[in-house]
């Protein structure tokens, strides 16, 4: 066979024979800076998501990334400080022993804030899923004006997010729960019943603030933010699904489906709260919220208005009957507007938060009752009921974690540093 010619590699030949000159094709550029942003993603995802620190190889088996391919991504992800190496663990069989790999803590942080009807705070959460700083100031804001809440909420977040800056934190961003209407379109807050607050430019208030203005705000109801961290308490071997209900003041609710939220058309699903329950009562159709809620409890209860929960529930653990009963009817009405949305949604699953898990071993019972009773394909497949799993002030944490996806989706913008 005749040997190739010296320039055999030199590329594309013009009909007289001469070499053509290559030209950077600018699509296939950015071809392949998209799959090795997706390839980064699915590496630093799996990482951020397991609940067993992954190897490299477990990696590999769960993206179907070839196994060099992942060894890279991992290289480049540890020389970013993104993660990091465990000490290695002894292989069952005979081969290298597997290295661990887990986030690095306290390196990027994602903050999430929330002003509820009886407190305002600040959390921020790292990729490691640690709590790096909280702040919590406990008020009865119904009815204060919002511009006024809001500066405390900037005066309260303000040194948060300097001082995480000053520690070597890289913040990712920041995440406002607010208990109400959050149109996810065009941004403000549309209405927010329990805090008399409507049509609220929320972030352009925020924005006055000089520390929070190169952090703006992304805004959601609280209830879908709780159940987002709920969803991540929960997430194992396949991605969660469940309603979330969401007892405080007012009711709110979430679907998760697949680990994920139904937020609907404008990002206003699961207000549970405003379902009718009872269109019997006197003084006109009554809603979960009016005959649920931690108020409601509390007066059905006669303890007198604006009594602390942590009241409430003493007198329920002591016993008290007016207390017992209260919560008994509450879990009824619950389980009615749980049954209605199951029907609706075929959810297969409840979880209940806020109030409703800490009365949950009181409320537990009469919801089991109700959706069995009114739940169509109960007899077939009862649903599942179980207590909120993702602590105190989930929707702070779901903030936060809503942020830092952000960071999994492109962590391009992370592998140097700010």
């Amino acid at each position: 066979m005749a040997a190739a010619p010296d320039d055999a590699d030199a590329g594309p030949r013009t009909r007289n024979g001469r070499a053509a000159e290559r030209v950077p094709d600018p699509a296939r550029a950015r071809r392949q800076e998209h799959l090795r942003e997706h390839n980064l993603s699915a590496a630093l995802g799996c990482v951020v998501d397991a609940t067993a620190p992954p190897s490299r190889a477990q990696i590999a088996a769960a993206t179907g990334l070839a196994r060099g391919t992942v060894t890279g991504l991992v290289d480049v992800l540890i020389d970013a400080g993104l993660v990091r190496e465990l000490d290695p663990v002894a292989a069952p069989r005979a081969g290298r022993p597997a290295v661990p790999l887990v986030p690095v803590p306290g390196r990027i942080a994602g903050v999430g804030m929330e002003v509820n009807v009886d407190y305002l705070g600040v959390r921020a959460v790292d990729l490691a899923g640690g709590v790096v700083v909280e702040r919590v100031e406990q008020d009865d804001l119904r009815g204060a004006d919002a511009g006024d809440v809001l500066d405390r909420l900037s005066a309260l977040a303000g040194p948060v997010l300097a001082g995480l800056q000053a520690d070597g934190v890289r913040v990712a961003g920041t995440a406002l729960a607010l208990p109400g209407l959050v149109d996810r379109v065009t941004g403000p807050l549309r209405v927010a019943p329990n805090l008399g607050w409507r049509d609220v430019d929320v972030v352009a208030r925020l924005a006055a603030d000089p520390v929070l203005a190169a952090f703006p705000p992304r805004l959601a109801n609280e209830a879908n933010l709780a159940a987002r961290a709920e969803a991540h308490t929960r997430r194992g071997a396949g991605a969660p699904s469940f309603l979330y209900v969401s007892g405080e003041v007012g009711v709110g609710g979430a679907l998760v489906l697949d680990g994920e939220i139904f937020l609907g058309r404008h990002g206003w699903s699961g207000e549970i709260g405003h379902v009718v329950v009872d269109g019997s009562a006197p003084e006109g159709p009554a809603t979960l919220e009016r005959l649920a809620g931690q108020d409601a409890i509390a007066a059905a209860a006669g303890l007198p208005a604006g009594t602390r929960f942590a009241d409430l529930l003493a007198a329920v653990d002591a016993e008290d009957p007016a207390a017992v009963a209260a919560v008994h009817d509450a879990a009824r009405w619950l389980g009615l507007a749980l049954a209605t949305v199951a029907n609706v949604v075929d959810v297969g699953a409840v979880v209940l938060g806020g109030t409703f898990g800490q009365l949950y071993p009181h409320v537990e019972g009469a919801v089991r009752d109700a959706l069995d009773a009114h739940v169509i394909f109960a007899p077939w497949s009862a649903l599942e009921v179980s207590r909120a799993r993702a602590g105190a002030y989930p929707a702070m944490t779901g903030g936060a974690l809503a942020v830092l996806r952000q960071v999994v989706a492109e962590p391009s913008l992370w592998l140097t540093p700010s």
